[in-house]
């Protein structure tokens, strides 16, 4: 999907901290140098809704990261919960299988409407960029992590999904694969000689843009740095970057 957006508003800043405070002081420096942030479990697990409103005052689009995988009928209740948030970008497991994301669609869906709020977005997340390939045989799924997250991302874009998490590596063959339509929002990138940490297929921005990403993700290269504004600008100027 291209987006006709500038660098900046293609960044989503990862507020891995923990607790609202905290978040509303790390949104306060990243806003005018982000498009979005990203709420994950360790905030929403420890505090709920108050990691949400700590966040309005700043007037940019939450991504509620909750990766959701459960029975449908659990999911479809939860994301019930989690569409009445406002959030703009809801996730799940693309592995839970396509009635528990037809399940979420639906939950997302009756939330909004009940609570008066647009309907986030729902995204699959395929295979999480911690993982490599001697890890996904160990769990006992087949084929590359390419060939994996094209298929998850197949399986959960006709279920209904609207969106697909998947890593730097891999985004350019889905955006071939599901077109123009999907968002496709990628974690895993850093710029040229950043560490990795646990991350295991990583890319630069620049080049996860180029492929085909709608939205980058970008966590501790701005929460740990410095200085958060300059650092996410780094970013913001690498994908404007021709």
């Amino acid at each position: 999907m291209a987006l006709a957006l500038k660098g900046r508003d293609r960044v989503i800043a990862a507020l891995d901290v923990p607790g609202p405070s905290a978040a509303a002081a790390l949104a306060a420096r990243l806003a005018g140098h982000v498009g979005m942030y990203k709420i994950g479990l360790e905030l929403f697990v420890a505090h709920g809704r108050a990691s949400i409103d700590a966040l309005r005052p700043f007037g940019l689009p939450v991504f509620l990261d909750l990766k959701l995988h459960d029975i449908p009928q659990t999911v479809e209740a939860a994301a019930r919960g989690a569409g009445a948030l406002g959030a703009a970008m809801v996730t799940v497991h693309a592995s839970g299988g396509p009635a528990m994301i037809a399940a979420a669609r639906s939950g997302l869906l009756a939330g909004a409407q009940k609570a008066g709020v647009p309907s986030a977005k729902l995204l699959a997340v395929t295979v999480l960029t911690s993982l490599a390939a001697e890890e996904l045989r160990a769990i006992g799924f087949t084929g590359t992590p390419l060939e994996i997250v094209l298929r998850l991302s197949r399986i959960a874009i006709e279920a209904g999904a609207e969106g697909i998490v998947c890593s730097p590596e891999e985004v350019g063959e889905v955006r071939r694969e599901c077109g123009p339509a999907p968002l496709l929002v990628v974690p895993g990138v850093r710029l040229e000689g950043m560490p990795v940490g646990d991350q295991r297929r990583v890319g630069t921005p620049r080049a996860a843009i180029d492929a085909g990403a709608s939205y980058v993700v970008v966590g501790r290269p701005l929460r740990d740095a410095p200085d958060p504004a300059l650092a996410a600008d780094a970013f913001a100027a690498a994908i404007d970057a021709h």
